[in-house]
């Protein structure tokens, strides 16, 4: 059984659509390197569109009505947004599910240091990273340094074309002889990715009639320090509440001759991210109350308080539908249970160059439309939600009824690797919940590649669950 290239079916007027959403997409990728900037552009989209943050609603005393339109923001990493429908809420909403975070690098809280007048900033990875991927290649610093008074820093310096870039060095080919004998996993090692930021002393002419002082010479340590001083107004110790995210310097960009697919940074997943948050804005009075989840941490586990394994979302249905006048905790719990969800993350993207690791018969195909995983986990579905055949066919009858273009897939061949999601986090409530995103190549790589064609089927079939499922 094959799949068909969606590229076929559009018309001329339809090609111009996926052009331009995929404008969108990049713009949006450009402005969001980070959760923090993610949640800054959804918020500004969540506004623009009429959307009432929660705690306004709240103290407005009003009760949120069929069509009212609602968020709440966690810790500036997490979204929960809602457009209340035209039924109960206890029986259930419709919700799109999907992360915000991606690979990358944190810098450490005591990180700047010296080694034979390099300047460096010392990193922990974030997620699953071939950490050879990411040396010599530009990068970029984004995040905030919060300083004792409680002032907000924020840091973004590296994509602007006049901003100077960092970097992390490799041994060079000529004495790599020994180096390249290692695995893969040890070429680079993780302590070893470190920043260089500098290498230029700080220059400190004496006044007129002193003399140099000879004692101590200024190091190009004591230059990032005096350059963090006059730029940012922060001491050395603002390092010990700061957090910055080493990401791949460069904007987004169209790939191939025939622009057909997206080169980017953390496509993973907001590529799934951006095409639920545009159903959801899409989407006008729905039948069933809709829900858009854009979270955190689930390249680490879905951990933390804005992870989805923590009582956000939980805690912010409660407070919406007693604003609506329909909470009680049995309601609650009717509600989480008769709700259906489409987790909105990426799936592997069939590579020829590597057909070893796939199994062609259930691979997802670039352009071949979005993507359904049945289950994901490794190995035996360990760690997997496996979702009921019952609702797979329901999404199939409403994605068949509106023509949106779809493949299934497996995460590779068995046994040889595995990932997860979110879904199963959902589940757990009871409800019915399967994975659907985007297939990407280079995934979890400084820059990860995804067809057009699919991100729009992405939105489209978003759209059409949130509108019939």
């Amino acid at each position: 059984m094959e799949t068909k290239n969606v590229w076929n079916k559009y018309s001329i007027a339809e090609l111009k659509k996926v052009d331009a959403f995929a404008d969108g997409y990049r713009e949006f990728l450009d402005s969001s390197k980070t959760e923090r900037e993610c949640v800054d552009t959804i918020v500004n989209l969540l506004e623009k569109d009429g959307y009432v943050e929660l705690s306004k609603a709240t103290k407005s005393n009003k009760v949120l009505e069929a069509g009212a339109k609602v968020y709440s923001v966690c810790m500036n990493k997490t979204v929960a947004a809602f457009v209340i429908g035209k039924k109960p809420m206890k029986e259930g909403m419709n919700i799109l599910g999907a992360h915000i975070d991606s690979p990358r690098m944190d810098v450490k809280q005591n990180p700047l240091y010296e080694d034979s007048e390099l300047v460096y900033l010392d990193t922990h990875y974030y997620g699953g990273i071939k950490k050879y991927q990411w040396v010599t290649i530009p990068l970029a610093l984004h995040g905030v340094i919060i300083k004792k008074d409680g002032v907000t820093v924020e840091v973004n310096i590296g994509d602007d074309p006049e901003d100077p870039v960092f970097f992390i060095s490799d041994l060079l080919i000529h004495l790599s002889a020994e180096q390249l004998e290692k695995k893969a996993a040890k070429v680079i090692e993780g302590e070893a990715l470190d920043v260089i930021i500098g290498n230029k002393p700080l220059v400190i002419k004496p006044k007129k009639g002193e003399k140099a002082l000879d004692d101590k010479k200024p190091s190009a340590k004591d230059n990032i320090l005096d350059i963090l001083k006059k730029t940012y107004d922060i001491e050395e110790d603002d390092f010990l509440s700061a957090e910055i995210e080493v990401v791949p310097a460069g904007n987004a960009r169209e790939a191939g001759f025939d622009r057909s697919m997206i080169l980017a940074y953390g496509q993973d997943d907001r590529v799934c991210a951006y095409p639920s948050l545009m159903a959801m804005l899409e989407v006008k009075n729905p039948e069933r109350t809709t829900c858009t989840l854009l979270v955190d941490k689930e390249e680490i586990g879905s951990v933390g308080a804005t992870g989805m394994q923590s009582k956000f979302f939980e805690n912010t249905l409660a407070y919406v539908m007693e604003l609506a006048g329909q909470y009680s905790d049995l309601d609650l719990r009717r509600c989480l249970e008769n709700s259906y969800m489409l987790s909105s993350d990426v799936s592997a993207g069939y590579d020829p160059s590597y057909a070893s690791a796939f199994e062609k018969k259930n691979a997802a195909f670039l352009g071949h439309g979005m993507v359904f995983n049945k289950f994901t986990g490794a190995r035996g579905k360990s760690g997997s939600n496996d979702a009921n055949p019952e609702f797979i066919a329901k999404i199939r009858a409403i994605f068949d009824k509106d023509n949106v273009g779809f493949q299934t897939a497996e995460l590779g061949k068995v046994d040889i690797g595995g990932g997860g999601t979110i879904a199963y986090i959902l589940a757990l409530y009871g409800m019915n919940v399967i994975d659907a995103g985007v297939a990407v190549l280079n995934m979890h790589a400084p820059w990860e590649a995804t067809s057009k064609a699919d991100i729009y089927e992405a939105k489209r079939g978003y759209v059409s669950f949130l509108k019939n499922a």
